[in-house]
């Protein structure tokens, strides 16, 4: 199911020297924000779990997540490369399960790591919220680059609904309004997190049980439509 070729074809796409640019944006901020609450707060658990939670979690993830997930597969389409690609004896599902695993792991390298980091910054992994949202980050990093992998096969335009849906839905939506937390997928990585964690420094309104689940079925569902529809490209190609 895994193909090394599309993978290094992939790992060129997403890592060269624009998208990296990009890609090191928000980790870097990050990190310097959690040195500047370090050296104005000194380590305090709350405040390292509302940095990590409301900026790591819901707003730095699903954007390196919108960059990695579309971003593997979209440009391809865009300007007709993916046709090469699609015209070589690889079959569809590996194209797509391969690319899936390229954007899970350059989402997690730039979103747990520097969120681990961040988190021995600002309080040492004190009552282990650095571990805590490391996790939240490493299973989030799963179900948004299946999502944004999903998007970049259906529409020219994944990257702003992409941005649309992690600045709007994730960092808003679902941090503030009780119906839409439910459908988040930073909210199902939180109640990883509070698993971890055990003594309310970090709440998921979602039950550990059904945001394993959720997140278990949306990146199946979403990896499977996502083969779909480069079927559905196979043959527009081909006609």
């Amino acid at each position: 199911m895994y193909n090394p070729t599309v993978a290094r074809l992939t790992y060129r796409a997403l890592l060269g020297r624009r998208r990296a640019a990009i890609l090191f944006v928000l980790p870097g901020l990050l990190l310097l924000i959690a040195a500047a609450v370090r050296g104005f707060n000194g380590a305090d658990d709350q405040i390292a779990a509302d940095v990590l939670g409301g900026f790591a979690l819901a707003t730095m993830v699903p954007l390196i997540g919108v960059i990695a997930g579309t971003g593997a597969i979209g440009p391809e389409i865009d300007d007709g490369s993916i046709v090469y690609l699609l015209a070589k004896p690889v079959k569809r599902p590996t194209i797509i399960f391969t690319k899936l695993i390229v954007a899970i792991a350059v989402t997690m390298v730039f979103s747990a790591v520097p969120t681990f980091l961040a988190g021995m910054i600002l309080n040492g992994n004190g009552q282990q919220v650095a571990v805590a949202y490391t996790v939240a980050a490493l299973v989030a990093s799963i179900a948004y680059s299946a999502l944004f992998l999903l998007l970049g096969t259906v529409s020219r335009h994944a990257v702003v609904i992409g941005l649309v849906y992690a600045l709007v839905w994730e960092a808003l939506f679902g941090s503030l309004i009780e119906g839409a937390k439910t459908l988040s997928v930073q909210q199902w990585a939180l109640a990883v997190a509070e698993r971890v964690t055990g003594d309310g420094l970090v709440a998921s309104d979602v039950g550990l049980p059904a945001a394993v689940a959720l997140l278990t079925g949306v990146t199946v569902a979403a990896t499977w439509y996502a083969g779909q529809k480069l079927r559905t490209l196979t043959l527009a190609g081909d006609e």
